[in-house]
């Protein structure tokens, strides 16, 4: 069985059973949070666990790194979608240690790209365009600085008012330790 059958096989059983009624809440996060993290799947369920949070508290927006990395980007398209349409009041940006973002081979993640069929021709015509696709790939060096340069690109934003708080935070992938980014 491939995991597509697997999935729809789970679902019809979840739905059948009701399981479903004791995750119903509305689509406003009751913590009025939105939290910017990592795909990073050992946070799929100890983040909001480390945070005290449960379905409904808040909204949830993950990428690759947790990077908030351009103004008008899709994280801070999300963002203030949050702010304006779901009375959110606060961000924060959590990253975490040992992502696989900090220091990512781009060269590496090019060359996998290559070896999967995507030609170098793609690649050049890419960048003659204005799109630079080792720079597009780049991660961070250091978390702490990775998180900060987020919180502050949320902070400055000129569509986001003074009144929002956006906070810095890691978590600890493994034993869900917070600690603030001043």
């Amino acid at each position: 069985m491939n995991l597509l059958n697997e999935i729809l096989e789970h679902n019809e059983n979840f739905v059948e059973s009701q399981q479903y009624t004791k995750f119903k809440t509305s689509k406003f996060p009751d913590k009025k949070v939105t939290i910017v993290t990592c795909m990073d799947t050992r946070l799929i369920e100890l983040l909001p666990q480390a945070l005290g949070f449960k379905n409904g508290d808040a909204k949830i927006i993950k990428n690759a790194g947790g990077i908030v990395m351009h103004p008008f980007a899709t994280a801070m398209r999300s963002i203030l979608i949050t702010i304006y349409e779901f009375e959110v009041e606060d961000v924060l940006i959590i990253g975490h240690e040992n992502c696989g973002m900090a220091c990512l081979d781009k060269s590496y993640v090019i060359d996998k790209m290559v070896s999967s069929g995507i030609s170098h021709d793609t690649i050049s015509l890419l960048k003659n365009s204005g799109i630079d696709v080792a720079s597009w790939l780049s991660g961070f060096e250091c978390i702490d600085e990775s998180v900060r340069s987020s919180v502050e690109l949320v902070r400055k934003h000129p569509l986001v008012h003074k009144n929002v708080r956006v906070t810095g935070l890691v978590i600890n992938p493994e034993t869900g330790k917070l600690r603030v980014i001043e």
